[in-house]
Parts: structure tokens; C-alpha cells; sequence
């Protein structure tokens, strides 16, 4: 899923809490009375955040590189 095609309501999520609602839904899903259909939204929703999150530590990885890049000169 390309991060364009994320929903806003995850994209304004901070690292903390994208991290808080991750935890929270494997919680949920880890549990042995869960509906299926609730699981199969709670996955779906688990990949955004994941993706998400990926985004957000690839454009730090990048701002960093480019601070040392900078400092190095």
C-alpha cells in the first residue's frame, strides 16, 4: 500500500501514538474470543498504521542522513 493511499486519520498520528494504537489492536486480536469481521478490520487497520510508521521513521532516516551530510562538509 503506498502511503499516499492512507486514510488522513492515520497520517496525523504521531509515532507515539500510531505506536499506542498498534499495541492496542494486537492486544485485541490476540485475544481467543474475537469476532472475524472485527479482526479482519483490525488488520487492515494494522497494516496502515504499520505503514505508516515505516513512512515516518524512512523521513527521519533521510532528514538525519541529510544533517550529517551537512555537518561533514
Amino acid at each position: 500500500m503506498k502511503y499516499k493511499n492512507i486514510q488522513d486519520d492515520v497520517k496525523i498520528k504521531s509515532l507515539k501514538e500510531a505506536k499506542q494504537e498498534i499495541n492496542d489492536i494486537l492486544n485485541k486480536l490476540e485475544k481467543k474470543d474475537v469476532n472475524l469481521d472485527d479482526s479482519i478490520e483490525d488488520f487492515q487497520k494494522l497494516i496502515k498504521l504499520n505503514n505508516h510508521v515505516d513512512y515516518l521513521f524512512k523521513k527521519k532516516g533521510k532528514e538525519i542522513s541529510l544533517l550529517n551530510k551537512k555537518k561533514n562538509k
